[in-house]
């Protein structure tokens, strides 16, 4: 390959850092405070001299490792796009006592909060020597609110052990000015912002407004989202801990469901436009009869309907469980909303409040066989939503928070900005923040993984012919390889089994 060129285009777009190689190479980069500071002094990198790093071969990350944001590819594919490779450098911008770093969670809980504040904490101190950490409390309007929590190793020492999040959490409340203006009031030059698309949204804005100032000031994201709808990245922290702990919920739905005759279990499970939860919670299980997400529209009366599909599956078994993502079903909602003229709401964030669709399809259900008098059946509604985001994440996502909270922390200590630490293909990288706020990862039900869910159940597809017409001319529009151009959870079989590192 020949040694990378800064394409044109990107001089064209501040938002963008695009270098380009052979073979179709694309590296995606992230922004640098040499990209706007000039002739910053650099520093030897503690960690030469860290006792424990002394038997790792070649720990440092050399400048030009990238990885490939698509794995599977034909013998004729251009390479593709590209992401930075996390890790530590063997030059550094921050002396340790120069380091005033901050920490900020926003939006819902999430398994794993604590853990991430762990990390960063204690892998500035204990990697990098950094005494000054603090938490702000209470999301974005913390900033200006003056209210801090000094942030020691000692202090969250056993924080993973408890869920939610010990600095506070909320939603809304971000005023760029403000919040930038507090970061240099308070001599703050490592800004960690821990939430979802939204905040991460946020952050993009916040990181402009800092290199519009040509403030030495790290903005770095740790993308945090319970229902996986993170685009680019293989999955996010809280994800393996939310499918774990719905397996309680959905073995108690079984257990009532066969309990009694014409039992039915229904369990709500967190997913507001992407189904993931539903659907490998549906699969881990294994005693789900139907699984009804945002992506795959359902209808509930008529030849191939839910009902329908119901007093099939009770003559057949006696009993079901349904899986019900809290997203699905929202233009069935909408409509009854429409027509009794409910007003839409919205939380702080911009978010539409949803409808519990859990609580309206239970009485939906009850009244069409109630109506019917031909089937008595007897249903018990679960919502565990707030159980499984507030428990602790699991030894799997603990590794995973880690792993992204330290290589969030080597890269502001390497001079990177405006960036989110993420999981491509197995790989730590550093994915900049348009990349993550451009769409969201959505179940695609014309992906084996979906076609799996429907082997695994054998509910039907509850498709009409309207919409599988309307999938065929969209998948007839995409070219042959976009699939595997957006690589997501979905495709986990082209991808092996991801292995952290």
């Amino acid at each position: 390959m020949t040694s990378p060129k800064h394409s044109p285009s990107a001089s064209a777009n501040i938002n963008k850092k695009i270098v380009t190689g052979d073979f179709g190479y694309i590296l995606e980069d992230v922004p640098h405070f040499a990209d706007y500071i000039p002739n910053l002094p650099t520093y030897h990198n503690p960690l030469q001299d860290n006792p424990a790093y002394s038997v790792v071969k070649q720990y440092f990350v050399d400048m030009d490792d990238t990885v490939p944001q698509k794995i599977v590819v034909h013998k004729d594919t251009p390479r593709g796009i590209h992401f930075r490779r996390a890790g530590p450098r063997q030059k550094v911008y921050f002396e340790a006592d120069e380091v005033h770093a901050a920490i900020v969670t926003c939006g819902g809980l999430c398994p794993g909060l604590n853990t991430v504040i762990r990390e960063i904490v204690c892998g500035l101190y204990h990697m990098y020597g950094v005494k000054r950490v603090i938490g702000i409390d209470g999301g974005y309007s913390g900033f200006y609110s003056k209210n801090t929590i000094n942030l020691t190793p000692n202090f969250v020492n056993d924080i993973h052990k408890r869920g939610g999040t010990i600095i506070g959490t909320s939603r809304g409340g971000h005023d760029t000015s403000k919040i930038v203006d507090n970061i240099q009031d308070r001599g703050i030059n490592q800004v960690y912002i821990i939430g979802g698309d939204g905040t991460q949204k946020g952050a993009s804005v916040i990181f402009e407004e800092v290199r519009k100032r040509g403030l030495k000031v790290a903005v770095v994201g740790i993308p945090k989202t319970i229902d996986n709808d993170i685009p680019v990245i293989d999955k996010s922290f809280g994800f393996d801990t939310a499918v774990e702990e719905a397996q309680r919920a959905i073995n108690a739905a079984h257990v009532e469901a066969g309990s009694i005759e014409n039992g039915i279990g229904l369990v709500k499970l967190m997913g507001r436009y992407s189904g993931f939860i539903a659907m490998y919670a549906t699969l881990a299980s294994r005693d789900v009869d139907c699984c009804l997400i945002p992506e795959s529209p359902f209808f509930l009366e008529g030849p191939g309907g839910l009902y329908e599909f119901i007093e099939k599956r009770l003559k057949e078994s006696g009993h079901m469980v349904i899986v019900l993502a809290e997203g699905a079903g929202q233009e069935l909602l909408a409509e009854t909303q429409e027509s009794e003229k409910t007003p839409t709401l919205k939380d702080a964030s911009g978010n539409k409040l949803l409808q519990d669709v859990g609580l309206w399809i239970s009485h939906r259900i009850k009244d069409h066989f109630s109506c019917k008098k031909k089937m008595t059946i007897n249903l018990k509604y679960i919502d565990p939503t707030y159980m499984i985001r507030a428990i602790p994440s699991n030894a799997s996502d603990n590794v995973y928070c880690t792993l992204l909270a330290q290589s969030a922390v080597h890269g502001a200590m390497a001079g990177f900005t405006g960036y989110v630490s993420g999981l491509v293909n197995g790989r730590q990288t550093y994915i900049p923040f348009q990349r993550i706020i451009e769409k969201q990862n959505k179940v695609v039900i014309t992906d084996r993984m979906w076609a799996r869910l429907l082997s695994s159940t054998n509910q039907p597809s509850f498709l009409t012919p309207k919409d599988i017409k309307a999938l065929e001319l969209k998948k007839a529009e995409e070219p042959a390889t976009q699939a595997l151009d957006d690589c997501t959870i979905d495709e986990v079989d082209n991808k092996e089994i991801a292995t952290y590192g």
